[in-house]
This record gives structure tokens, sequence and C-alpha cells, in this order.
């Protein structure tokens, strides 16, 4: 018989040729374009505290934290142990902390803690600045956090359920007890909309509601029973949801316990088992009788609703831009470190076709993310800017979230094999990329969407147009595009058929005027070069060949020690 050998003198090969660890990262100070949209979209004030967040945001720590709490799933407890329905949900302490760190940082509620009736001015950019830098490490944490930022505008709309809540959800402290709202030190808020025969046509619902007492329309009491299919975050304080009374289909403020201090008649039935956004939980949630007041005038709460789902909307452009940038960060990492066949794959004239192009679409996406965030600073300083954010929003959303999912796939596919290890963050970005398109409206609603806001409101075209206008000179395929687009809006013929071709011609032009005003030449130009001709096909890596790809590298690359490869 053969001795075994002792494990501890196995020899191992030498690893050569892989990548360092990227440890720490500084998502503020190796971002030049998040710096410069910050100054230039009114956040310039914040640049300290965002300095402070992204070296926060950026370290492996908090990265771990991220794995952790996606790779150990929420779990329902139903039930205590002595057999009381109490409809929780367990999450892993990582969680926890990510959420904490969410809270404290303003997350959901910067732009409502600062001065003014919209929340003063660079409060929403700065806002969205934090979700971009938040999101890079986790997106799942920001769903509670995205709900919370936009039921503000419906709560300073209903002044008998904003006075009592708004308080709580301006807080910086994050409470996980499940307890009444009143006896904690900070509260989150949620949104209940979707049933299982409406999906997106809401009107579809069945949950009803009935009077709780003699009072009945808005500020009343009501109890509500049906059936939600996707309830997310299900142990934020309350929810906003949609239930048919006389009236038609209201809006109600449902929270976790009655004013009475009993458990409401919440029931969750399962959590999901999600493709991505794992560590959030989502799940379905029976009404049995559940105590609600309702928010707004009676038959009007998808309008009501609407404000919410809005600032959802941007959280959706900005976190789609945030994986972008991560995914991108991953593979120059990787690129830059790696070689193959005699030199760095980043020094590969092909590679380095894709890469510049990530980089492209990248900062493309946060310049309009962060463009549109501006709109909701000034959404009250007139009919243009109103019109602007009315149709800027959906736009974004639109297309950063549709453009997410293939960047992410392409950065995957930069790192190759290792990319599809779980031990990377990579699977975990893309199996998050898809989940903004289908959140707060499909690909066809926004569209469609837009379509109604082109419809309705006359300001709406020539705010958007005015705003293209003012890059106007600055390329010769920006202007021709710019032609196109005109003649698009002006024909009214089958445009439901053209609602997506018309959204993403806005989307590109809009992203393409703020580089060619605001970006350096090589990154503009290559931007109308791709994206404005007459041969994109969107896929990555087609950029012509007169492209400066060592300035746009330079650009792009958050490592110092990279720099000596872009210039090859």
């Amino acid at each position: 018989m053969i001795p075994l050998k002792p494990i501890a003198d196995l020899p191992t090969h030498e690893v050569v040729n892989m990548p360092p660890p990227i440890g720490d990262q500084d998502l503020w100070a190796g971002d030049i374009a998040l710096r410069e949209a910050v100054a230039r979209e009114g956040a310039g004030p914040a640049a300290g505290r965002l300095a402070d967040f992204g070296r926060l945001m950026g370290q492996d720590a908090v990265f771990e934290k991220a794995d952790r709490a996606n790779r150990h799933a929420p779990e329902l407890r139903a039930f205590d142990r002595h057999g009381r329905r109490i409809n929780q949900v367990d999450y892993h302490p990582a969680y926890h902390d990510l959420m904490e760190i969410a809270v404290a940082n303003g997350a959901p509620n910067h732009a409502w803690r600062q001065n003014g009736p919209g929340g003063g001015p660079g409060a929403h950019a700065t806002n969205m600045a934090i979700v971009y830098l938040f999101s890079q490490a986790e997106s799942g944490v920001l769903c509670p956090m995205a709900m919370t930022y936009s039921v503000m505008p419906v709560l300073r709309n209903n002044p008998g359920a904003g006075d009592e809540w708004i308080p709580r959800l301006l807080s910086a402290e994050y409470d996980a007890r499940d307890i009444p709202a009143a006896e904690k030190a900070g509260a989150l808020v949620g949104m209940f909309m979707t049933e299982k025969q409406g999906g997106s046509d809401v009107r579809a619902n069945s949950t009803t509601a009935e009077p709780a007492g003699a009072q009945t329309g808005e500020g009343a009491a009501y109890l509500l029973s049906g059936h939600k299919f996707f309830c997310s975050a299900p142990m934020c304080d309350a929810f906003l949801t949609l239930a048919y009374t006389g009236g038609g289909l209201s809006c109600f403020l449902m929270p976790r316990w009655t004013p009475d201090g009993a458990r409401n008649g919440l029931f969750i039935q399962r959590l999901k088992d999600k493709l991505g956004n794992r560590s959030n939980a989502s799940s379905e949630m029976e009404l049995q009788d559940c105590w609600a007041v309702m928010i707004g005038p009676e038959g009007r709460g998808v309008r009501t609703i609407m404000d919410m789902v809005t600032g959802n909307r941007l959280y959706c452009a900005t976190n789609s831009a945030a994986l972008m940038r991560q995914a991108l960060v991953q593979a120059l990492h990787h690129t830059g470190h790696r070689t193959a066949f005699q030199k760095k794959l980043i020094q590969q004239p092909l590679m380095r076709n894709v890469l510049v192009d990530l980089a492209l679409e990248a900062e493309a996406a946060l310049a309009l993310a962060m463009r549109v965030a501006r709109t909701f600073d000034e959404a009250g300083n007139g009919e243009e800017a109103a019109a602007l954010f009315r149709i800027g929003t959906a736009i974004a959303k639109f297309w950063n979230c549709k453009r997410a999912p293939a960047h992410t796939a392409e950065a995957l596919e930069c790192l190759g094999g290792p990319g599809y290890i779980e031990e990377s963050p990579m699977p975990r970005l893309y199996r998050e990329a898809p989940l903004n398109s289908i959140w707060e409206g499909s690909g066809n609603v926004i569209c469609l969407d837009v379509l109604r806001a082109l419809h309705r409101e006359p300001a709406v075209a020539p705010a958007l147009l005015a705003e293209l206008e003012t890059a106007q000179g600055g390329h010769a395929l920006f202007d021709a595009a710019l032609d196109g687009l005109k003649a698009d809006l002006a024909d009214r013929e089958n445009l439901e058929f053209r609602a997506r071709r018309l959204t993403e011609r806005m989307a590109v032009l809009w992203q393409a005027a703020l580089l060619v005003r605001h970006a350096p030449a090589p990154v503009a130009d290559a931007f109308c070069a791709s994206r404005l001709g007459d041969r994109w096909t969107g896929s990555f890596g087609t950029l012509p060949a007169g492209t400066d790809f060592a300035a746009i590298l330079e650009r792009a690359l958050p490592h110092g020690e990279l720099h000596g490869e872009v210039a090859a």
C-alpha cells in the first residue's frame, strides 16, 4: 500500500498571467465622467461628501458584503415558534449592514432633506450620484431606497398622511425592527401594484377596498382585500397600493401595523426565486381586510401613484448606468493585467475597440441619467422645464435599461471564463442588468408613455428639441440625425409601431448632445461616428479605425497603474 502524502506537502503550480485582486476602488476619484457630471448638473457643492462616499462604497469589504447578501437569499418566516402569523423576512446580516450604509448616506432621502419645494438646487442630482456610487457594489438594497425616495412627492401632495410619515422617511437611521413605525428611529416605504391577471395593465386589478367607517374618500380609512403578485421589500413599514372602491381604482397607504398597534392583514404567501436582485426579497402578498388610508382623490389612483413611479424610473436609469460603469471597470482591470499573444489584452486592437466602445456607452448612460436628474431639480421652473422632466425620465429609463444587459454581457466576455465564475462580481452585474427594463414599466410600456406625453402635452416635443438644439453645429452627423428626428416627430403615421425606434433616437441624440457639448472631442466624435452613422447595429467593438482609442481609454481607466498600457 502506497502511503498518502501529507496535504501540506503537496506541490502547486506557480500562478502566472492572472490579474491581481482588484482590491479597494475609489469610485469617485477614479471616475472622471462622474466628477464632471456632478459639477455640470448642479451637484458640485456635494463633491466632498460624494468623494467620501465613493471611497467607502469602493472598499473591497463592501463588495464582499454585497456578495454575501446575494449568496444568502432572504428567507420567509411566516410564523413565530408559537404558531403566530408574523409575516417576516429574515435577511443575512450583510444585507442589514448595506441598508444601514444606504440610509445613513441619503440614498432614500437626500434630495428631500434639502431646502426648497423640490428639494433645492442640485438635490436630486446629488441623490442620483449617491445611487450611482452605491449601485456599483450592490443593487438589491436600493429597491426599498428607490421606493422611499419616490413616495415623497405623493406624500407631500397629501398632507394628512404626509405629516405623519414624512418625518420618519427623512431619518438617517436604519431601523430593521418589525414594530409600529411610530416607535422606530426611521422608516421605509414600498409599493404594491402588480397582480397576476393584469401585469402592467393595473386597471385590470381586482383588489377591493371597503370603507372602514362612515367616512369615505381621500384621507379615509378602508379595508383592502386581494392578491398582489410582485411585492418587493415586504419588510418596509408601509406601502402604496391600488384597489377598487365604488368610485374607481384608488391609491392607498397601507402600513405593516395598524394605528392601534396590531399587525395588519398582510400575509406573505411566498418569496420569489429571482434570476438576480437576490439580496432583495420579492413576495406574493395576500391582503385580508388590510387597513389603509386613501391617498389622493377617489378613482384617481393611477394618476396619484404615477408620481412615485416616475422617481423609481430615474433610479432604474441611474442604476443601469452604474452597472455599466462597474462592468467596464472589471473589464479594464482584467485586460490590463492579462497577456495573450505577446501583448496585454488591453493593447490588442480588437479588444481596445471593444473596451473603448463599452467606455463610450457607460459615459453616455451616466451623462443622460445625471441630466435627467437635474430635470427633477428644475421641474418647477416653468412649462419647458416641466415638459423636459416629463419625457426625459421615460427616455432615460427606456434606453439605459435596454443597453445595460448587452453592455454587461460584453464586459463579461472580456474576462472570459473567470468572469463567469461566481467569485467574480460579473455574474451579479449580469443578472442584475435586465431587471431595470422590467421594473416600473417594460420597454413597450415606457415607449407608449413617451407617445402619450408627445400627444397630450404640446410643450414636450419643443422642450426636447430645444435641449437637443443646444448641441447643433457641434458635429455634422449629429446635425443630420437631429433633422431626421424632427421629421420622425412630424410623421404621425403608425406611431405605435415606430415607438421603440423613435424613443431610441431621442435617447441616443440626447446622449450625443451631452457628449458633444461637454465631453472631450475624442469621446464625442467616436460616439457620433458610431451611433449616429448609417451602419450602427448596436453591437460593441465596431468603432472606426480613426477613433482616438488611447485618449478614450485614458479617460475611462480607474487606476493609475494601467495608464502606461493604453498608449500602445
